[in-house]
């Protein structure tokens, strides 16, 4: 069982303690039929494809719970309490691991390694995955030196190919928060999946 499927259960069992198993089978049969379309992130050379999967499960309790006639509200409040336990860190080890990349920025070593992932996130051999572009212009970043454009979101293809395009918007709330864990505060004039033509990630430190 991959990792991140614990904290969707634990979830589950408290929000609906007497129907948990039947909420819980019915999202992992949804995932079966999804994850079909989500196969060629293992052989992907895109990095950012690797969080398709983890959005595919999130895609078949989505579908799961309005099948049971839970509203967009519920539904809403129910993934970000998932993934917000599933993000934040576990021990001051991975608390500093996750605003290390942030107190980098500007070094020799970050700028080779952006560089390098640029090259393998600009482009993509699989129309359902992402293209980005990095971004290391500091007037173009608010002064950082680190900023992304996703240009194709392979979430945003991923609901629409299931006609649930409407939820997409709720995983890009996770990005402020994850920024934050990051010690850094995300600036974002729009997305794609509320009809912008691109994601614009942009920060500012807050420390």
């Amino acid at each position: 069982m991959a990792k991140y499927k614990k904290y969707f259960i634990t979830t589950i069992k408290r929000r609906f303690p007497g129907h948990a198993d039947e909420i819980i089978a019915g999202t992992n049969d949804h995932y079966k039929v999804i994850s079909v379309d989500t196969a060629f992130v293992a052989s992907s050379g895109n990095p950012i494809d690797k969080r398709l999967d983890f959005c595919a499960y999130f895609l078949a309790l989505i579908k799961t719970l309005d099948k049971r006639g839970e509203n967009f509200e519920t539904t809403r409040k129910i993934c970000l309490e998932i993934v917000t336990e599933y993000v934040k860190p576990k021990n001051q080890f991975q608390q500093f691991v996750k605003r290390l990349p942030a107190k980098l920025v500007n070094t020799w070593l970050a700028t080779f390694l952006l560089g390098e992932f640029d090259k393998r996130v600009s482009k993509n051999a699989n129309p359902d995955g992402f293209i980005a572009n990095i971004i290391t212009d500091k007037q173009e970043t608010l002064g950082l030196g680190y900023g992304i454009d996703i240009l194709e979101c392979g979430i945003c293809k991923l609901f629409k190919k299931h006609n649930y395009q409407k939820y997409a918007a709720i995983l890009c709330e996770v990005d402020a928060l994850t920024s934050d864990l990051a010690g850094l505060k995300l600036i974002r004039t729009g997305t794609i999946a509320l009809g912008a033509p691109k994601c614009d990630f942009r920060w500012e430190r807050k420390d």
